[in-house]
């Protein structure tokens, strides 16, 4: 009875270690890339029309403009980046992004009371890695700086806040070039950049958690699971115990 008691305390013992270690993998190992695109319909003289910040974990890495058609290095992490041949991808992508983001701007329809100038759509473009895998992607929308629109580019799940933008989410749904391109980029690309950098600044990057992505609901719903199935079976493996020493 004491040898089945102690064998099934260590084998509880490894099992809560092993749970332990995947629950610290579910909170901890996630990073996320953040581009934030500000497009204007119209712009004054000597100002860009679209303007891009980059981040990595919050942390910025770089800056655009459509003036200079170059793409700035930030900080340690993009000055490590800025030669290799994904800095150059992006900066390619970013120009071509910001191109097909201002041919949305005429299916805005804002209240006359809201409409103070031309519009201005402020787009962040999310991803997040778990594992070398995309665990989440997003499209946020703005208008002149008011939340309008979540698009979840992994479900392709719409939440609507401002009724003015649904003209964009109806161009979206007619026009499936437009969808598949910024889809390829929120789900393949961004997730694709992500990890190369990564590579590069595993010496520079602290530590710490990413924040939560401003994302449409459920986006990372596969880690939440994952952490309560960990926590179910450290409970059965508690029950297991407390059966095996009555």
């Amino acid at each position: 009875m004491q040898g089945g008691m102690s064998v099934a305390h260590t084998a509880g013992r490894l099992l809560l270690i092993l749970l332990l270690t995947e629950a610290g993998k579910t909170l901890g190992s996630a990073h996320s890339l953040c581009l934030d695109l500000t497009i204007k319909s119209q712009s004054k003289s000597g100002q860009p029309w679209c303007q891009v910040q980059g981040s990595v974990d919050t942390k910025p890495f770089l800056q655009y403009d459509s003036d200079r058609n170059k793409v700035k290095p930030l900080g340690f992490l993009g000055k490590e980046v800025n030669d290799t041949k994904v800095w150059t991808e992006l900066s390619q992508t970013l120009a071509e992004a910001g191109k097909e983001l201002k041919m949305v701007l005429p299916f805005i329809k804002l209240d006359k009371k809201e409409m103070r100038g031309p519009p201005t759509l402020q787009v962040k473009m999310c991803c997040q890695c778990e594992a070398e895998q995309c665990s989440g992607a997003s499209l946020h929308f703005s208008l002149n700086g008011r939340t309008a629109l979540l698009l979840d580019t992994m479900s392709i799940t719409w939440t609507v806040i401002d009724p003015g933008a649904t003209g964009i989410k109806e161009e979206w749904e007619n026009n499936q070039e437009l969808a598949k391109y910024f889809r390829k980029i929120s789900t393949g690309d961004c997730s694709y950049w992500l990890r190369e950098f990564l590579k590069h600044w595993e010496n520079i990057l602290l530590p710490e958690p990413t924040e939560p992505l401003i994302m449409a609901p459920d986006i990372s719903q596969s880690a939440s699971i994952r952490l309560v199935a960990c926590i179910i079976l450290l409970i059965i493996t508690q029950l297991v115990l407390i059966a095996s020493s009555s």
